[in-house]
């Protein structure tokens, strides 16, 4: 689903998270989680400018909530995220 948005006569698509047959059910918690690890492990193994691993990174922005993404991000840079990168 996408919707364009005029802002600041700039025009924005929006898009949410695309279904995914991984996971059917209402809470999409685990899909955040998945997408988020997704997005990392494709950094570290293509590098930042990859563009197949901006999919990742919009999946999660968009289910995600923003604390947990904050949360993950300090836990990464300290060392201590409990997922495999």
């Amino acid at each position: 689903m996408s919707t364009n948005v005029v802002m600041a006569d700039k025009q924005h698509q929006l898009r949410t998270a695309p279904f995914d047959a991984r996971f059917p059910n209402q809470n999409q918690t685990r899909h955040c989680w998945q997408n988020y690890v997704d997005f990392h492990r494709c950094l570290k193994i293509k590098g930042e400018d990859y563009e197949p691993c901006q999919y990742f990174k919009r999946v999660y922005k968009s289910l995600c909530p923003n604390d947990w993404i904050e949360k993950w991000d300090e836990q990464i840079e300290n060392g201590v995220f409990a997922g495999k990168i």
